[in-house]
């Protein structure tokens, strides 16, 4: 279905009232699952277009790296995307797996299995083998190896507000791909503003994680009836693009954008209340400890 092109200065743009003026990508970064981690899918291809032009040992060893080295560009993406998710977040754990590590290993596998011959040595395979798996950890970089911003914060309650933000972080997944086939680019926009400023919660309950007990109704009820929501108006404008029912969604992204924008602010107020309180606390204790003339 074609998709009209439209933005702000567009001609019979439509004014976005209520909802923030944030543009939802002010903190985007680019994307490291991005060309480089593709490129590592097309390379291997060059070995089945090889392959049957050989014997049977010589098949079978490129059809053998072959899959090696598919299977470290999986690893690879799966890596960098955790790396990426790593990053974002004030408060996180370092993945359970490193996969970039183990994607060098079967990078170095993959090249030098593919660079060895029936009848030859292997000290080329085995230099050329290390070349590629020392070239691709210095590509790609290793794995998250430490946990970070979790030092002295209640390993339970970082756990709590992990798995809240998990959840909350499918509801606004599926936001967006249930609202995809409506090929909508303003109410794309509206969704990728929203979960911006989502996020923003999220990255504030991430900081000080006492704070999830008067967030959870905004990561639970209310991201899973926006999530209904538009699978039923994606539904609906789907079929009958109904200029109402397509006004009334928009006006329920702009009310839960400027109602979660609000609720991260009131966060915000409560830990620099905290902060003063603890302020006036150390400046009483310093007036009483302080030596007298």
């Amino acid at each position: 279905m074609n998709q009209r092109y439209g933005g702000k200065y567009s001609p019979g743009a439509r004014p976005q009232s209520g909802a923030t003026t944030q543009p939802p990508l002010h903190s985007a970064r680019p994307a490291r699952a991005g060309a480089r981690v593709n490129l590592l899918f097309l390379l291997p291809f060059v070995l089945p277009l090889t392959a049957f032009r050989q014997g049977p040992v010589g098949l079978t060893a490129d059809l053998v790296a072959f899959g090696l080295l598919m299977l470290a560009a999986w690893l690879t993406r799966e890596g960098e995307k955790a790396h990426e998710a790593w990053e974002a977040r004030a408060i996180a754990r370092r993945p359970a797996i490193p996969r970039k590590i183990f994607g060098s290993v079967l990078t170095a596998l993959g090249v030098g299995l593919a660079a060895w011959a029936p009848g030859a040595g292997l000290t080329a395979p085995l230099l050329l083998g290390a070349l590629g798996g020392v070239l691709h950890l210095i590509a790609f970089g290793p794995d998250p190896m430490s946990d970070k911003g979790m030092e002295g914060i209640d390993s339970f309650q970082t756990e709590r507000v992990a798995t809240a933000v998990a959840e909350a972080e499918k509801h606004l997944t599926a936001m967006r791909e249930a609202a995809r086939p409506v090929a909508d680019r303003e109410v794309m926009d509206r969704i990728d503003r929203f979960a911006a400023t989502a996020r923003a919660m999220f990255r504030t309950l991430e900081n000080d994680p006492r704070d999830l007990t008067s967030a959870r109704k905004y990561l639970s009820v209310y991201l899973g009836g926006a999530r209904t929501a538009t699978e039923q108006f994606a539904q609906i404008y789907g079929t009958t693009r109904d200029a109402a029912a397509r006004t009334s969604y928009v006006a329920l992204l702009d009310d839960l954008d400027t109602r979660f924008a609000q609720k991260s602010e009131a966060l915000l107020s409560n830990d620099r209340d905290r902060m003063d309180v603890e302020i006036e606390v150390l400046r009483e204790r310093l007036a009483q400890d302080a030596p007298r003339a």
